[in-house]
């Protein structure tokens, strides 16, 4: 019997394209039912989309969002995956963290806002902080549930070959937990981009995509709404899919032979 559970190649190109069509389907359909001026069609949107790609401003926006994206997520995954190699050689340790991330991430990322501008002010760093919070969570549980699952019999034929704390992270621990640690990255990217759009549109500071959509909204401009959430909705999975999808099958490449 086959245990064939994962679709490659064309057929899941298919699929990816069958969900965009179905999406801007619904949208169009929306879009006719609606005024023109409440829900703009599909069609107006994209040509929207390709003017503002050629001006300076939707650029900086993209870049503003882009770099502070990048900061966030970065440190997110440096903490997230030391802290959770960490707790693989110290038990009590790990089970602190986790205790802590699971009652802090029940907190929306929004709600970090307020305290960090007030700690730090309008800038960049307060909606940096919020990403790389938002992001830490998935990443460091990934890890931390992945090392419980290392085969004891790698552990301690480690250990009597004379392996030290940081030979048994670089050589047994990391290894084992980097199918779980790719997944969990991807999750942490999801939750750092939507943490950064909302941040960027309630903090209105600076160049960003969230809030060249906060300003649309508040001048109602729809059509430049629904091109900032097109443009939004566009880029994170083109990330996804060209950036950690690549490392993926990269790291995993043996599974998907």
């Amino acid at each position: 019997m086959s245990t064939r559970t994962r679709i490659s190649g064309h057929r899941k190109y298919l699929a990816f394209a069958l969900a965009v069509v179905f999406i801007l389907l619904g949208w169009q359909i929306a879009a006719w039912s609606l005024p023109a001026f409440l829900m703009p069609d599909v069609p107006t949107v994209i040509a929207r989309l390709w003017q503002d790609i050629q001006t300076d401003n939707f650029r900086a926006a993209l870049g503003g969002s882009l770099g502070r994206l990048a900061v966030g997520y970065g440190i997110a995954m440096l903490l997230g995956v030391g802290f959770g190699l960490i707790g693989a050689v110290l038990f009590f340790f790990r089970e602190v963290l986790k205790s802590a991330i699971i009652i802090l991430q029940s907190i929306p990322s929004i709600a970090w806002v307020p305290l960090f501008l007030i700690l730090m002010g309008f800038g960049n760093t307060p909606i940096i902080v919020v990403v790389a919070v938002a992001a830490f969570f998935p990443a460091a549980l990934s890890v931390m549930n992945a090392t419980e699952s290392v085969q004891h019999v790698h552990v301690s034929a480690a250990r009597v070959m004379g392996a030290s704390r940081w030979e048994m992270l670089k050589r047994v621990y990391l290894p084992a937990v980097m199918p779980e640690l790719i997944t969990g990255a991807q999750l942490a990217f999801g939750n750092a981009w939507r943490a950064l759009i909302s941040c960027e549109m309630l903090v209105g500071f600076g160049k960003g995509l969230g809030r060249s959509l906060s300003y649309a909204g508040e001048t109602a401009d729809m059509v430049g709404v629904m091109t900032n959430i097109l443009a939004i909705a566009i880029l994170a999975p083109l990330i996804d899919q060209l950036l950690l999808e690549r490392l993926k099958h990269r790291v995993l490449r043996y599974q998907y032979v």
